[in-house]
């Protein structure tokens, strides 16, 4: 086996010259230099459109480039020239499709006519749209409803999601599992439990105001780059930055702003001031080990625990403190992974602070203990009054750009009680009353033959979910996958027996219906609603917007529904202003929707944490009490934790590069600490064979194999592993994931490795 690999030290800093220099070498391969310039002009301005990258906020005052490299690149990746036509699928057949990467399969361009597999069939045929409805709806209506699954990506807009919500439960089911139960569903069941909100709780402005930021389980340098500005501004105003994660990652070392020519004349700006290398999966004991010496410190500093804000608007505390000051030294020190010392230092910093940030993203969200980690950071910061004041609060950091607004639309497996309340007595739908599916279980359902149809509303949802081999089969047992997407994936490959693409415009694109252009809106990760209308011309005259398609399909699916009151399914396909009118009357928040959207910079919604005002049962936020929990390896074992490289959006890899990481060339490397490939007979370069472990609730062992990876040595803390992210799911166990939210554990792994044969 040979690597063709190329490995150097990780870069010094994030962004500057380089990233402009990579961003112009991709816009000319993707789209040329003067319709780039066109197309990154508009990007997140307040009369333009929404990068899909990412969901951080825009600042009140923006730039002429609002951009970051990686947005560009999702940014041209979607306006790329290149097209895939029906001749494109009559010339490969699906198993030469299979034979190609992600990436290959990436780069052919965007998808321009409503394509079909038919059972047998080895290549894709075209067909129009109002066919491919009604194949479509004459299969859902010969399924029970709870036979069906309607996944979504967080790229869909407010006017989509809230169509296929209103549209699956007309239809009869919750099954509405979205990309949201592989990432920051630990965050909202966290949240909900003791806040009342699954949200986060900080403004944008709230980063100039802190004293104190803690930054867990983060990598902003390549997945959220533009918060890199907002850190870099928090720590011109005063700020301590503190990044807690197993790996020092380039963007929290340093921050070269590619629109400052003196920052990129001096190499650029110190982002953290300290680098906790917390264990894999023990930031939970950090925290308790934080809250433990927070207590300590009260009698000669009363000011570190604030008992006015927890006697007012908290409940809980007593049985909290008592665990927390039960809990020995030694065990926080050992499942964390940090010195004690270094932990109360971290306590006294907290003491000095005059408000504190705790932001986090999957680094903390997908482990077993996930939820439980999450409260001891809501418990910290209820501790010490971070809540409901200038430059404090909780600050979960999403990824995909709508992520957040489809939950807010309506798409889970559960619905908020005044939401039903409203679909019933606003639209006459009677949503169904029983649980629905999340990604997990919808995948279990698809391999028993339960599901026996899966619509997806973008995403990749065979590259994103766990356990590929496992989700493969799982797919193939359907009876029809349908994908509504902009490009080919892996999904458009593993399919049900009738398979059918259902291509749309981008973010980037006019939507021209025959009622004028329209536009959709989305919600940030600071609960901002705002417009999004794309300036480029479709990439194919015939494609449709997502909520044109969404509405079509339920015309096409209730044609027989003429009773009084029945949803205008052809009209709201065309007018995108009667979808919000919709919206208005059934999503609370969004009263005068269609008049506040078009205020420039949008509104935002409510959020009764940032008042003080806490919407569970008894009105006061929940201190949440839970015992330390750890992943225990055997005896040889290492954990793993899967991660996205620098030119990497979601499963979408521009490059096989990581510069950030020193890695070129490949994505195929198992990063590991020197001690620990000295301990197995190791070297940097030999290829490997990586087996994952899981022992199930009964008792059962069982392991899945990963074969191609090579070994690096890499600054990764003892007994820790690191892998990509989608290249690692194979070793991802379907039945691993976090309690109560039941987010796949991909930051936890249980692995061993050996030498491959060559």
């Amino acid at each position: 086996m040979r690597d063709n690999g190329r490995y150097g030290p990780p870069s010094p800093s994030a962004a500057g010259l380089k990233a402009l220099a990579v961003t112009l070498e991709y816009a000319q391969k993707n789209t040329g230099i003067v319709r780039a310039l066109h197309v990154l002009s508009s990007a997140n301005q307040k009369s333009g459109f929404d990068c899909p990258g990412c969901a951080w906020p825009d600042p009140e005052s923006r730039t002429l480039a609002e951009f970051c490299e990686n947005g560009a690149k999702a940014i041209l990746d979607e306006s790329t020239r290149k097209r895939v036509t029906a001749e494109f699928f009559a010339q490969h057949s699906i198993e030469d499709l299979k034979g190609k990467s992600e990436r290959w399969l990436n780069e052919q361009g965007r998808i321009t006519e409503p394509m079909i597999l038919r059972p047998g069939k080895a290549h894709y045929e075209p067909l129009s749209y109002s066919a491919a409805f009604s194949v479509i709806s004459r299969a859902l209506l010969s399924f029970a409803p709870e036979q069906v699954a309607f996944y979504t990506s967080g790229r869909a807009s407010n006017e989509a999601a809230f169509l296929l919500s209103l549209l699956t439960r007309k239809y009869g089911t919750n099954n509405l599992p979205d990309c949201s139960n592989l990432c920051h569903e630990s965050s909202g069941v966290a949240l909900k439990e003791s806040l009342g909100i699954g949200k986060g709780t900080v403004r944008l402005s709230d980063f100039t105001k802190a004293g104190l930021i803690f930054v867990i389980g983060q990598n902003p340098g390549s997945n959220h780059p533009r918060m890199l500005t907002s850190l870099r501004d928090a720590k011109r105003n005063g700020a301590t930055i503190v990044s807690i994660n197993p790996l020092i990652e380039t963007g929290l070392r340093k921050f070269a702003h590619p629109q400052e020519p003196a920052a990129l004349l001096q190499g650029g700006e110190d982002i953290s001031d300290q680098f906790v290398r917390v264990r894999v999966n023990g930031d939970q004991a950090l925290f308790r080990g934080i809250n433990k010496a927070l207590l300590a410190l009260e009698p000669n500093c009363p000011t570190c625990i604030d008992r006015t804000f927890i006697k007012k608007y908290t409940e809980g505390i007593d049985g909290v403190e008592e665990k927390i000051r039960a809990t020995p030294w030694e065990q926080i020190t050992k499942e964390s992974g940090v010195p004690q010392e270094e932990i109360e230092g971290l306590a006294r910093l907290s003491s000095q602070s005059k408000g504190t940030i705790c932001c986090w993203a999957m680094g903390l969200t997908q482990h077993q203990n996930a939820v439980a980690a999450i409260q001891e950071v809501t418990n910290y910061l209820l501790l010490t009054g971070n809540m409901g004041r200038a430059g404090a609060g909780a600050c979960p950091v999403r990824g995909h750009s709508n992520v957040q607004g489809d939950r807010t639309m309506g798409i889970a497996c559960t619905l908020p009680e005044p939401y039903v309340k409203n679909l019933d007595s606003e639209l006459k739908i009677k949503a169904p009353t029983t649980p629905g599916l999340d990604t997990v279980a919808t995948i279990l359902a698809m391999a028993n033959k339960k599901i026996r149809a899966l619509l997806s509303l973008g995403g990749n949802f065979l590259s994103a979910s766990p356990d590929t081999e496992f989700t493969e089969i799982a797919l193939a047992e359907c009876d029809l996958t349908v994908q509504i997407s902009t490009k080919l994936n892996r999904s458009h490959l593993i399919t049900g027996k009738t398979a059918i693409i259902l291509p749309c415009l981008g973010r980037t694109e006019i939507d021209q219906t025959s009622q004028g252009k329209q536009f959709v809106t989305v919600e940030n990760s600071m609960g901002i609603v705002h417009s999004s209308q794309g300036n480029l011309k479709p990439a194919h005259r015939d494609l449709k917007g997502e909520p044109t398609i969404i509405a079509e399909l339920g015309a096409a699916l209730f044609l027989s529904d003429s009773e009084a009151g029945a949803l205008p399914w052809n009209a709201l396909a065309q007018n995108y202003d009667a979808v919000r009118d919709l919206i208005e009357r059934v999503v609370p928040g969004f009263d005068s929707f269609n008049k506040r959207v078009r205020q420039p910079g949008g509104f935002e919604l409510p959020n009764g944490p940032r008042q003080r005002h806490f919407t569970t049962v008894s009105g006061k936020a929940q201190f949440i009490r839970s015992s330390l929990s750890r992943i225990e390896v055997e005896k040889g074992e290492l954990l793993l934790m899967t991660v996205r490289s620098h030119d990497q959006f979601n499963t979408t890899v521009y490059t096989d590069n990581d510069r950030y990481r020193g890695v070129h060339g490949t994505r195929k490397v198992l990063l590991m600490n020197a001690r620990d490939l000295k301990a197995r007979g190791l070297a940097s370069g030999d290829p490997l064979t990586v087996t994952s472990h899981h022992t199930a609730s009964d008792g059962q062992k069982d392991k899945r194999t990963l074969h191609g990876l090579v070994a690096l040595s890499y600054d990764v803390p003892a007994g820790s592993a690191v892998a990509y992210f989608p290249e690692a799911n194979p070793l991802i166990f379907l039945e691993s994931f976090a309690a109560r939210s039941r987010t796949p554990s991909s930051k936890s792994i249980r692995i061993t490795v050996s030498r491959e044969s060559k």
